[in-house]
């Protein structure tokens, strides 16, 4: 898919991008069919939470090995609608993984994410600039009340702002606190719902405030992350850093495969 002038101006302006259904059902079946097996396995990069230890988040689905390889995510993270949005979006073909995942939301118990740029945590793994998006593909249906994200319009101009380390949920991370968005919630428009029906994408900036809130509903909300950096601005030598599933070391160009892929990986 080829974006508009538009389309880009309104990036830059807001910091992201919403594609309503731009996944078929058929697509979307396969990739939950993968979330559920992936979920069932005991490995690193399996984050769980609840009294039954439901998953959480899932790292690492788009390599070829470990316990979390997805043949059908490897494709996705190689589609037009998600490597190509990003390519168009950073201004630059060579691009890879800084990491994938799949966040989530059981029914009823699935927590909050707090409010935080990307970049916070990614700035510490080394990578010098924040030239870097996700692409995010919803699995579920997304809604208020089921934990849809809320992205704060324009945000991402901030720059990176001063995270504090929030451990109030199962995979934790660096967050903005209550002074910081108070400030950064004065200066910006109302937060927009990130709603839409399951195989609707959006793309979104690395330095853009989103948040989600708690899945009140009684179904799960699901959502797909590729989280992409240019090759020329991977990672630089830090201490003790975070680890492969997370902070990726695999730092090839991704080569851009074509819309058929996701449901040949499941037919092969």
């Amino acid at each position: 898919m080829q974006l508009t002038r538009a389309q880009l101006e309104a990036f830059d302006r807001d910091g992201f991008l919403v594609f309503p259904e731009l996944l078929a059902q058929e697509e979307i079946d396969i990739l939950l069919s993968e979330t559920e097996r992936v979920s069932r396995v005991e490995a690193d990069g399996i984050f769980r939470e609840g009294d039954d230890q439901q998953a959480k988040s899932l790292f690492r689905l788009h390599e070829p090995d470990g316990a979390t390889a997805s043949p059908a995510f490897r494709q996705l993270a190689r589609s037009p609608r998600c490597l190509g949005l990003a390519q168009q979006v950073l201004a630059d073909d060579a691009l890879y993984l800084h990491h994938s995942k799949v966040n989530m939301k059981a029914a009823i118990q699935g927590s909050t994410w707090p409010w935080h740029q990307d970049f916070m945590s990614w700035k510490l793994d080394g990578i010098e600039r924040p030239n870097m998006v996700t692409v995010l593909v919803m699995l579920h249906e997304a809604t208020p009340i089921n934990g849809c994200l809320y992205f704060i319009p324009g945000s991402h101009k901030l720059n990176r702002l001063d995270p504090y380390y929030d451990t109030s949920t199962a995979y934790r991370l660096w967050a903005a606190d209550t002074k910081t968005m108070r400030k950064a919630m004065a200066l910006y428009p109302e937060p927009v719902s990130v709603t839409g029906a399951a195989g609707t994408v959006a793309v979104f900036h690395c330095n853009l405030l989103h948040a989600s809130g708690h899945n009140l509903s009684p179904v799960d909300r699901w959502h797909a992350f590729m989280c992409f950096n240019t090759v020329a601005n991977h990672p630089q030598p830090v201490e003790d850093p975070r680890p492969d599933y997370v902070r990726s070391t695999n730092w090839n160009k991704l080569v851009l495969g074509d819309n058929s892929q996701i449901s040949n990986a499941a037919a092969g």
